[in-house]
């Protein structure tokens, strides 16, 4: 029997979700978050939208999971993901890539390296959101031992830097950049806003949005060609 081939793992949960005032609300908004990303993340691969391996799904409270083909793709599915619930609700992400076993359908019951690397991953996602100089950061990346695949400092460094971003950016911008990811003009982002195609391009200059979807354009392809 071959080896297990490696995916990207999601573990993903909602950063003080204990504080909602409407739980049943928020889970709600959570999973049509999560359906609308397991029709397909946009841009990833020749073939059109990148469908996860392993659907996303609430495990358990806040908490959900889910597994991509490639690292890119998961990167990408969980900027996707924190951009659909901000600003009223907030998401952080651990990615690991790894060999992952199926020890049963029903209920799907999934064990191995992918998996335990993103565990970690979002423990020191929460560990580091303890510190101030670190307060903004929402996604992490681990690779298991022995496996080839994208090398964690580059990925990590990435992240730190998009996170920071997206956590400086107002409502307002955020708006903006989810317009600039379908791939809108900066003139109808500014008709479906309501606001002047000026407001637009300040915006996307003084929050650095272009250099978000830059950062997402080319986190989209890590992984590919595995």
């Amino acid at each position: 029997m071959s080896a297990p081939r490696p995916v990207a793992a999601i573990i993903g949960d909602v950063v003080g979700s204990k504080r909602a005032a409407d739980r049943r609300a928020l889970h709600r908004r959570v999973s049509a978050a999560l359906e609308q990303i397991n029709r397909g993340v946009p841009g990833v691969g020749p073939a059109g939208p990148a469908v996860p391996v392993t659907p996303l799904w609430i495990t358990a409270g806040d908490e959900y999971q889910g597994a991509f083909a490639t690292v890119g793709a998961a990167l990408s599915a969980s900027f996707r993901l924190r951009l659909a619930l901000l600003p009223d609700v907030d998401v952080r992400h651990g990615l690991g890539w790894g060999p992952v076993s199926v020890l049963s359908d029903e209920p799907r019951v999934e064990d191995g390296p992918g998996w335990w690397m993103a565990r970690a991953a979002i423990e020191e996602v929460e560990t580091a959101e303890s510190k101030a100089a670190w307060r903004s950061l929402r996604t992490a990346y681990r690779r298991a031992d022995g496996v080839e695949g994208p090398e964690e400092g580059a990925v990590n460094a990435a992240l730190v830097a998009r996170d920071q971003l997206v956590s400086g950016a107002g409502a307002g911008s955020l708006s903006v950049l989810a317009g600039m990811l379908a791939g809108m003009s900066q003139k109808e982002i500014a008709a479906d806003l309501g606001i002047s195609a000026s407001a637009v391009s300040q915006r996307i200059r003084r929050d650095g949005l272009a250099a978000l979807l830059r950062v997402d354009g080319l986190l989209r392809t890590v992984g590919s060609e595995a």
